[in-house]
């Protein structure tokens, strides 16, 4: 770990003089639509399978009202079914012409508005106002996922459902585990505070939701320090 943070000196030199977060938050959008066009390709039959569930939701509207936390570049969008209103959130405000691309690309769906907002705190939307949330490679990243998931609740109506698609720690004990506590410290600058050792599936458990379903699946990408996925739902 040494070695690795003073090969990567200058860059934690940059964040320690508040001169990488500015930087980080303009490239990351063009790097997260180069990895989830690759990662859609990968991971296309999971992604429709897990959300042609979202078509059973309907709430009083007639319509899912749905929150994509961590929206991205919205690369989620083109798997959710037609009759979805979907309300983005993002602390990084640099993913909005992302976001404009592809709701140009996907006319079945209904764009409501972008909230510039971290997870943690999503007081610009009303209590029980949301069908669905779904949270794609999210909580990895956030400040506190026991957080997160409190709001996540807050939002969603009763009976709504949180769709998750989250990379977890390798097993502790193993060499991959190694490398991935090597190599956080600095990969927590290169992808905008992206843990890779969090055990995620315990925040999920542990929030209280009325059932949860989860599957493992091994990482899309071998190349990458991020370990094995979990994939389901949970529901309030």
């Amino acid at each position: 770990q040494l070695l690795v943070l003073l090969l990567t000196l200058p860059l934690h030199l940059m964040a320690l003089l508040g001169c990488w977060q500015p930087l980080c938050k303009t490239y990351f959008p063009y790097l997260m639509a180069v990895l989830t066009s690759k990662s859609n390709r990968k991971m296309e039959g999971k992604k429709r399978e897990l959300f042609s569930q979202i078509k059973g939701l309907t709430g009083a509207s007639g319509k899912v009202d749905l929150l994509e936390l961590g929206c991205g570049t919205g690369a989620n969008f083109q798997f959710y079914p037609p009759g979805c209103r979907v309300t983005c959130l993002d602390p990084n405000p640099h993913f909005e012409k992302f976001l404009t691309k592809s709701m140009a690309e996907n006319r079945h769906l209904q764009y409501e508005r972008f909230v510039v907002a971290p997870g943690e705190d999503m007081r610009q939307l009303a209590d029980g106002s949301m069908d669905v949330v779904v949270c794609t490679l999210v909580l990895c990243s956030v400040q506190s996922p026991r957080k997160v998931l409190q709001e996540v609740q807050r939002v969603l109506r009763p009976g709504g459902v949180l769709f998750f698609w989250e990379h977890v720690t390798e097993p502790h004990g193993s060499w991959a585990f190694m490398w991935q506590q090597v190599l956080e410290p600095t990969w927590k600058h290169i992808g905008d505070g992206c843990c890779l050792t969090r055990e995620t599936w315990k925040d999920l458990e542990n929030a209280q939701f009325s059932e949860v379903q989860m599957e493992r699946q091994p990482p899309p990408f071998k190349w990458l320090p991020v370990g094995p996925h979990i994939m389901g739902k949970a529901v309030k």
